[in-house]
């Protein structure tokens, strides 16, 4: 009898395992790197070099139109809280996707270069979650938007200074 509880037992851990693992995204869901990074390809058993096609394509005349969109989002030191005038931006972006249903967005979420660099591409990755929210939370449909976190990879500014860390810290969205 102890035997057949503890098969049981044994049965019943294993299901919570596999389930419980079945409701994590894949690693490949989310991409936290540039193309052609200058990182190894490989740490931790992590790829974090981006090398497939563009994550969003759109047609010429949607490309052309988005072209005069404000389309950067910036942030306070360590935050991914969109500030008034990211919503001012955001809310220009929502009428243009509304207005172009068949348009997909990407949004880059960036920062400056203090912190590690896990830590900047997870920073990097709530920014662009935040604004995707946003949008969402406006109308959008999800499905249009992409997100993709490169960290400190790609500085807007070069320097160590405040003003070049202010323009770092971005949520970037392209057509």
């Amino acid at each position: 009898m102890i035997l057949g509880k503890n098969v049981f037992f044994a049965a019943v851990c294993a299901s919570a395992m596999v389930t419980g693992c079945a409701s994590h995204p894949k690693q490949s869901d989310i991409i936290v790197s540039p193309v052609n990074s200058s990182y190894p390809a490989n740490v931790s058993g992590i790829d974090y070099n981006y090398t497939s096609g563009a994550l969003v394509t759109n047609s010429p005349d949607v490309v052309k139109a988005a072209a005069n969109l404000a389309s950067v989002v910036y942030f306070d030191f360590n935050s991914s809280i969109i500030s008034q005038a990211g919503k001012n931006t955001l809310n220009k972006q929502v009428a243009f996707l509304k207005q172009n249903p068949t348009a997909r967005v990407l949004v880059t979420g960036h920062t400056d270069e203090r912190g590690s660099r896990e830590y900047n591409l997870a920073l990097g990755e709530r920014r662009a979650q935040t604004v995707r929210k946003y949008l969402a939370s406006q109308g959008v449909n999800v499905g249009s938007i992409e997100i993709r976190s490169l960290g400190e990879e790609m500085p807007a500014a070069n320097g160590r200074n405040e003003e070049a860390y202010r323009q770092n810290r971005r949520a970037v969205l392209s057509y």
